[in-house]
């Protein structure tokens, strides 16, 4: 097997062999925390997580992306139709941590998910995605796992900075403090803008989100 690759750091040609990612040791502490509590309040309230997407539940498909990208683990933050998700979707093997204020915004996600990976005394690094955007796969989750060493790292698209975001645990706390409303760690990113090391991923994936009616045309 060839060596790892490096990360694909601002606009580089770069292509990352993910098999090799998901094998590498130093992934063993690596932990995804999918956030995937919300209700939908913009699709007429259909929780995000059960979202029809190939003919499954959308969280499995987010579960199985993280997975083949190279974390180790996976937490999953459920908040809306909380047992619905338990019962329809197949999430065996992860962690899944209920977030009884997930109306209140996706901060709360965060905090909820930073907090139970902060009782893994093995777990070194989280990776943070979003259950909402299927476009965005396992090839962008090796890259941005493959910066692991900076601490802090996010993919980027076309420059802009997007999902997923790795956080090394030492920052947890910071992060989880500052995760008010929507915002997640948006403040904390901006803070600490001269450390995050962006992954330009916009080659092998796209950062759209399921929000609207419209944007449903995205699954499959």
């Amino acid at each position: 097997m060839a060596p790892a690759s490096t990360p694909h750091i601002a606009h580089r040609t770069h292509t990352l062999d993910t098999t090799e990612v998901a094998n590498t040791p130093e992934n063993t502490g690596t932990a995804g925390l999918l956030l995937a509590a919300g209700g939908g309040r913009r699709l007429g309230g259909r929780p995000k997580a059960l979202l029809d997407h190939r003919g499954r539940p959308l969280v499995e498909h987010a579960v199985r992306v993280l997975r083949e990208g190279g974390c180790a683990r996976v937490y999953v933050v459920l908040g809306a139709a909380a047992e619905q998700v338990r019962a329809r979707a197949r999430l065996d093997g992860c962690v899944t941590v209920d977030n009884p204020d997930w109306s209140e915004g996706m901060g709360t996600s965060l905090r909820t998910g930073l907090n139970s990976l902060a009782t893994d005394t093995t777990c070194t690094t989280a990776l943070v995605s979003l259950v909402d955007q299927p476009g965005i796969g396992p090839e962008a989750v090796a890259r941005v796992l493959a910066a692991r060493g900076t601490g802090l790292a996010a993919a980027s698209y076309d420059g802009a900075r997007g999902h997923p975001v790795l956080f090394a645990a030492n920052r947890w706390a910071e992060v989880a403090r500052t995760a008010v409303g929507d915002r997640g760690a948006r403040a904390y990113l901006v803070e600490h803008a001269a450390e995050l090391t962006l992954v330009e991923c916009g080659d092998v994936a796209e950062a759209y989100d399921i929000d609207l009616p419209g944007d449903l045309v995205h699954l499959k």
